[in-house]
């Protein structure tokens, strides 16, 4: 998709999708760091200390750590946490231990992201709601409804799909950002002695001189540069070149202004501190600041949840999760999906989080975490990137990546210590899908050792049978199976059941490769057996649509797969908890209810409803 469209087109676009959560970031930021339980004055030196660290965050975490370096570890112009594991996985593919850990690392990265897929929405649109408290005080009663009313509202038109109001998501964006930079104007004029926050060593100095409130700060100031992950999950979307463009361009320096901004104010007005954010503006224009806000942070939110269920898909094909079931949502986009389980449970999660914390600076307590969580997973999961897939030398390796180590575990620490004052909420929603990951993944494998271990070799199996044709049936069967080289029971089934082997027999299986995309002219490959009989491997990347048809009528080569003439023959195993050495009893019996009520593997490979016959055996692990 990044090679569409005019350069600057896309980087529109990418201003309406990628910077939303960032770019939302000042409604919130600097009265949760100011928070009374901070310790922190509303004085001009402390002021300028942590404006300082807001700046310098944003340069350091964003521009040099996502924009600079980050963005080129793409995983064939792909990125995020799940792109990025695969490509770190597939670097160490010979160091089976080291991958392993790997893998368990980037699935809680991916876990904490779902955390981050709840708080978001939450703290950004109550957040702008918040703004009515000054805009409207008769409406402040009603501002946890009116949050929760457009939560709802934006939850129920997921299933429409984003194509139709995409097109605004980049001109509100554009509006958003210059009025950011616009609003700070007249508090800077008044108070420029703000500008010394640009240099760094007023950080440096903020943080010497307070010492652990300075540390505590710390979990406040890293808002500020939430969302910073988006610009590297969206790559595959719009290109490196865009977004690099948008932020330099305009993004970094409109935050930079409205920081500086809310910093001079709250110099000259230190009463300002319930809401900054929305004091900058003159009262005539509260309102609708409110309305833009408000849209601004739907946008935002939008991007989250789009990721949320770009990540399920991504997981779902390298086998973290189950199947479940997934809705294209625009036929020229292949990448707009919607997932209504995860839509529905980011739903319930996100009302919660609203009802239970109830002001976007209690919600402060518990972003950071699951943000600051994911960086470092990320910076992690790129050292080895550095050091095997693009074979530099293991101290140029460090050397590249030590620095943002060290600056994502003091953000990470900081935000520890608000576990208990809501930091534990997003800690929860990763633990629980990190368990679901695990426990999916190592099922499966469990599950296919029993099933190979009780397996025939398919070879010698339809040897035997060819030697002694039985009656053959007109058309093409296809034999799914998990396993290749192996007889599949539904064959076995079909036989001893029907006593019938059809005249063309196809035995495919599906592999989803640590790549986003493999080419049709790469997707397929076949080896003939005996008497009309093959083997296909078809292959397929973590962001291809699994098209088993049509990947069978594109092979050629005397493959005949007519829609009228063939049937598939699918192997459903129920599975059976046992005792034993594979899992803990209640893991197992977590893995059997997933089994069970996933999706069926017909909606999933896309198989024709009306040629689907399955044959059900029973497995015990």
């Amino acid at each position: 998709m990044a090679g569409r469209g005019s350069l600057a087109g896309l980087t529109l676009a990418a201003l309406g999708i990628v910077y939303g959560d960032i770019g939302t970031s000042p409604l919130y930021v600097m009265k949760t760091v100011f928070d009374k339980g901070a310790g922190l004055a509303v004085t001009e030196a402390e002021l300028v200390g942590v404006v300082s660290l807001i700046l310098w965050s944003l340069m350091v975490v964003v521009t040099l750590k996502y924009v600079l370096l980050i963005m080129r570890a793409d995983n064939h112009g792909e990125g995020g946490i799940m792109a990025l594991l695969a490509l770190a996985a597939s670097s160490v593919a010979n160091r089976a231990k080291l991958r392993h850990v790997l893998m368990l690392l980037g699935v809680f990265g991916a876990a904490l992201f779902y955390g981050d897929g709840v708080i978001t929405p939450a703290i950004s649109v109550l957040s702008a709601m918040e703004g009515l408290e000054i805009a409207s005080p008769r409406l402040a009663p009603y501002v946890l409804e009116l949050t929760v009313a457009v939560l709802v509202a934006l939850f129920m038109v997921q299933k429409r799909g984003t194509a139709g109001i995409g097109v605004l998501f980049g001109p509100v964006m554009v509006a958003w950002f210059v009025i950011l930079a616009l609003a700070a104007i007249a508090p800077i004029a008044r108070h420029p002695a703000i500008f010394a926050a640009v240099n760094p060593l007023q950080g440096i100095s903020f943080l010497l001189r307070h010492g652990w409130v300075a540390f505590v700060a710390l979990g406040s100031v890293v808002l500020a540069v939430t969302g910073a992950e988006a610009l590297y999950a969206d790559m595959g979307h719009f290109g490196a070149r865009p977004i690099r463009m948008s932020w330099f361009v305009l993004v970094l320096p409109a935050l930079a202004l409205n920081y500086l901004g809310q910093g001079a104010l709250l110099a000259e007005h230190p009463e300002a501190l319930d809401n900054p954010f929305f004091k900058m503006f003159p009262d005539w224009a509260l309102l609708p600041m409110v309305v833009l806000s408000t849209a601004a942070t739907v946008i935002a939110s939008q991007a989250v949840i789009s990721g949320a269920y770009s990540m399920t898909n991504q997981a779902m094909q390298l086998g973290f999760l189950p199947r479940m079931r997934i809705e294209h949502t625009s036929e020229r986009e292949i990448g707009q999906i919607f997932v209504p389980a995860v839509n529905a449970a980011l739903l319930v999660a996100v009302i919660a989080a609203v009802l239970g914390f109830r002001s976007s600076t209690a919600l402060g307590s518990a972003y950071g975490i699951a943000v600051t969580g994911t960086m470092l997973i990320t910076t992690l999961l790129t050292f080895f990137i550095v050091r095997y897939a693009w074979g530099y030398n293991f101290w140029l390796a460090l050397a590249a990546t030590a620095f943002f180590v060290a600056i994502d575990a003091a953000f990470f620490s900081a935000n520890l210590l608000k576990i208990a004052d809501g930091g534990w909420f997003p800690l929860v929603i990763a633990a629980l899908a990190f368990t679901v990951m695990a426990t999916w993944a190592r099922g499966r494998v469990l599950l296919n050792e029993h099933l190979r271990a009780d397996a025939i070799e398919l070879g010698p199996f339809l040897e035997s049978v060819t030697a002694d044709i039985p009656m053959r049936a007109p058309g093409t069967a296809v034999f799914m199976s998990a396993i290749a080289g192996l007889t599949p029971t539904a064959l076995l089934h079909n036989l001893k059941h029907n006593h019938v082997l059809h005249a063309s027999n196809l035995f495919v299986t599906v592999e989803t490769l640590e790549v986003p995309w493999v080419a049709a002219t790469e997707r397929a490959v076949v080896e003939p057996i005996a008497g009309r009989c093959f083997t296909i491997h078809l292959r397929f990347g973590f962001k291809d649509r699994i098209d088993v048809p049509a990947a069978l009528a594109a092979i050629g080569q005397g493959i005949e797969v007519d829609p009228m003439t063939t049937s598939y023959f699918l192997s459903r195993a129920t599975v059976v908890p046992t005792f034993g050495a594979g899992m803990a009893a209640w893991r197992e019996k977590l893995f059997a209810n997933m089994h069970r009520n996933a999706t069926a593997a017909s909606d999933f490979l896309n198989l024709p409803a009306n040629r689907v016959v399955e044959l059900g055996t029973k497995v015990q692990i």
